[in-house]
């Protein structure tokens, strides 16, 4: 959906219904999905997190002690976020953080267990800056997982990606399968 404000094909704010609902449970588990690359205490970055999906089931993966960085560049979808967050008491767990469109710009302290990159990569104005900036804040035996929409991203076009990511110096560690799309799970 090609949102004028942001220049690009970024999913709009005023149809996030489409990405949290009780449907898209059935087909996405956060859990299944996600899951087996958390556990508790863990730092999570969710870029391109919408209206926090993802956000809040891992906030309750990582427990008292972990925390989870939502960042959208859209302060509506952060908003969703907040409010998701604090009916369920989870406030204390989640950062809210807004980016600018062509870049994370996370504060350089952040050092991140896990990064979800989940039918966002392609939204991005330059995905190869994209991930030399995610390297930057992943740590040495973080994770960073990338799942494309096969509707978006064609499987050359997949494949390219993938080589661009080897390129800029991360570790291919496989393509895991029932993701929901294609993808990809790399280290630093």
């Amino acid at each position: 959906m090609y949102n004028k404000a942001y220049k690009g094909d970024i999913c709009s704010h005023e149809r996030s219904f489409f990405l949290d609902n009780f449907f898209r449970r059935l087909i996405q588990n956060p859990k299944k999905i996600v899951g087996e690359y958390i556990k508790e205490g863990d730092t999570i970055v969710d870029l391109g997190c919408g209206p926090g999906y993802f956000s809040i089931d891992m906030a309750k993966m990582v427990g008292e002690t972990g925390r989870v960085i939502s960042v959208d560049l859209q302060p509506q979808m952060l908003e969703k976020v907040g409010e998701k967050a604090k009916k369920q008491g989870l406030s204390n767990r989640i950062r809210l953080h807004a980016c600018p469109q062509d870049r994370i710009d996370l504060d350089p302290s952040v050092a991140a267990d896990f990064v979800l990159l989940f039918y966002m990569l392609h939204e991005t104005p330059d995905p190869n800056r994209f991930m030399r900036e995610i390297k930057t804040f992943l740590k040495k035996d973080g994770k960073c997982l990338i799942v494309e929409p096969i509707f978006h991203v064609s499987k050359t076009h997949f494949q390219k990606l993938t080589q661009d990511i080897k390129n800029i110096g991360l570790t291919i560690l496989g393509s895991p399968s029932k993701k929901g799309g294609r993808s990809l799970l790399v280290s630093a």
